[in-house]
């Protein structure tokens, strides 16, 4: 095969599998890795695909598009129901303290929470503020900062000043990327900064992320995976993905 040919079967490959490691595709295409590496330049430069740590994705999937909260909270939905609901099993005990990131998953999450189960709850989303008012169980706190249009969550200086205060029990988070070379990501920076607020104060760490944003890789990483506890997707996540999550001691939960 020339290398021309090669390069064109590899990004069909990539394209058709979402992300694929120098390894398999070398073991793939019976070639070394050094000339994997090579090949993979040549279709950077090409703008059809996309290197990332240990292998590529297609262009589409390395992202600096931010869906806004309406339309990320119609996509997969029955998978993020079955997420929340998983979820519930890592809740610390009654009494305890716990953080709950903006994002269409940790709200579907927040309606789950049983008023039977007592906590004391911080957020910087006004969505999630709203929907767990309501809950007789629940100790509510909203935490300062501008809130974004976007995803009606405070971010800012103030955000992640007021974080940084605090101690929980365990944070949940969203995402919009994750990857075991990258870690969780997002693509704006202040969304990121919070977030690695909560990473910081939190004792645990859970994401909570649906299979579609697993493989993806977004511009700012807040977390990387040796700092997470758990991750709750759905089953839909693919088997080369749980594999290599999990070999990085992240308990991967799936709904």
């Amino acid at each position: 095969m020339y290398a021309e040919e090669r390069q064109q079967a590899i990004a069909r490959q990539v394209g058709d599998r979402g992300r694929m490691s120098v390894a398999e595709i070398a073991e793939l295409f019976d070639v070394t890795t050094e000339t994997v590496r090579r090949d993979l330049t040549a279709l950077e430069a090409l703008g059809v695909l996309r290197r990332v740590h240990g292998g590529a994705v297609p262009t589409s999937a390395l992202s600096t598009l931010e869906p806004g909260l309406v339309e990320r909270d119609a996509a997969n939905t029955e998978a993020k129901a079955q997420i929340a609901r998983a979820a519930l099993d890592q809740l610390p005990p009654p009494g305890a303290s716990v953080l709950i990131d903006a994002g269409s998953t940790t709200a579907r999450f927040a309606d789950a929470l049983p008023a039977s189960h007592r906590l004391v709850v911080f957020t910087h989303s006004v969505s999630i503020a709203a929907r767990l008012a309501g809950n007789a169980g629940i100790e509510l706190h909203l935490l300062p900062g501008r809130v974004r249009t976007n995803t009606h969550a405070a971010v800012g200086a103030t955000t992640v000043a007021a974080v940084g205060a605090l101690r929980v029990d365990v944070a949940f988070l969203g995402a919009n990327g994750v990857t075991a070379g990258h870690g969780l990501s997002t693509p704006d920076s202040e969304e990121a900064a919070t977030k690695r607020s909560f990473v910081l104060a939190a004792e645990r760490v859970v994401g909570l992320v649906d299979s579609s944003k697993v493989g993806v890789e977004t511009a700012v990483r807040f977390a990387a995976l040796d700092e997470v506890d758990a991750l709750v997707t759905d089953r839909e996540i693919r088997a080369v993905d749980r594999k290599a999550i999990a070999a990085t001691g992240v308990e991967v939960v799936t709904a």
